[in-house]
């Protein structure tokens, strides 16, 4: 495994990320969650492979994500060995602190986590969204001052515009609190908006690029038209949480794709995986893990090297779509 520096930050983190929406009480998470038991050898793999950054969040199966990763992280490794992320934002509960990113929910929310976690700080605190309902400077304040209460190592934030992620930035500058050192976002091939205005602001800034969904919800690791996941559900097109997975035209990326995988005689996945890491802004993408080959494909794709015309195959059949904020 190689790792990597957090944007300009001091963090090193593994070239890969475990992304643990994957894990909960199926009861409280969807039909594709994983209890401890499921979850076990994904953790353990994770571990052997070198992968030692993992992320959760505060939503993922009510909470019970966060306590799964806990457990597993008394049982399996130790504190000092892994970088912890998790996230805030989305309704945890109905009180008026239970949700967004004013100064009462980000201090209840931070809490409840570090309790479900079982942990005394968090590495990496993301906001999950930005929150149009709060100051910006009010939000800024009480994520620095979790920082400077010990509860927080580093800042992160999570698709948003352009826009919106530098005016937190600058007010944050402004007043001498702590910057957001990581964005993460929705990059794979089939969705690239963010290469518009994102990823420029991410290298001028030196933040980190933390892509979620690299593979397109499974969509890039298939012929076109095979297949399905779990998440992806009745409709192909729509994945459960609502977000589009594909339009049409992206069959000629995904027969590309395909072409490139059996010349080198490696599955798609390895290949959409390396395509994601040949960017330069690209730090360290989250793969969902629900299969132990879903890592072991993630990692391989490290060693993998596009060259121009493999790298030009994938990316001229691209169309511009609506970039996925919510």
């Amino acid at each position: 495994m190689d790792y990597t520096r957090l944007g300009t930050s001091g963090l090193k983190v593994s070239r890969i990320a475990l992304g643990c929406m994957s894990f909960g009480d199926p009861a409280k998470g969807r039909e594709w969650t994983l209890d401890d038991d499921g979850a076990e050898p994904l953790f353990r793999q994770a571990i052997d492979l070198g992968i030692t950054f993992w992320d959760t969040a505060n939503v993922y199966a009510q909470g019970t994500s966060e306590e799964i990763v806990g457990r597993a992280l008394k049982k399996y490794t130790s504190r000092e060995e892994i970088v912890l992320a998790t996230k805030i934002y989305w309704p945890i509960h109905a009180g008026p602190g239970g949700s967004g990113l004013s100064r009462k929910a980000i201090f209840e929310q931070v809490d409840a986590c570090l309790a479900r976690l079982g942990v005394d700080f968090i590495d990496l605190l993301q906001i999950h969204r930005f929150d149009p309902e709060t100051p910006v400077q009010e939000t800024m304040e009480a994520l620095h001052d979790v920082v400077k209460a010990g509860k927080a190592r580093y800042l992160g934030a999570s698709s948003m515009r352009t826009w919106q992620f530098a005016t937190m930035q600058y007010t944050a500058d402004l007043h001498g609190w702590t910057r957001f050192a990581s964005m993460q976002h929705q990059y794979n091939l089939v969705q690239r908006e963010e290469e518009r205005e994102m990823f420029g602001l991410l290298a001028d800034q030196g933040v980190a690029s933390i892509p979620w969904s690299p593979l397109a919800a499974g969509l890039v690791t298939r012929p076109w038209g095979t297949g399905s996941t779990a998440r992806a559900g009745a409709n192909p097109a729509i994945d459960q949480s609502g977000r589009p997975l594909y339009l049409e035209s992206d069959r000629a990326t995904v027969d590309a794709l395909e072409k490139i995988a059996k010349r080198r005689g490696v599955c798609m996945a390895q290949i959409a995986m390396a395509w994601v890491l040949s960017n330069p802004v690209v730090t360290t993408p989250i793969i969902g893990a629900t299969k132990p080959g879903h890592l072991a494909d993630a990692v391989a794709a490290t060693r993998i090297e596009l060259d121009d015309g493999e790298l030009a195959a994938l990316n001229q059949p691209y169309t511009p779509r609506e970039p996925t904020y919510f």
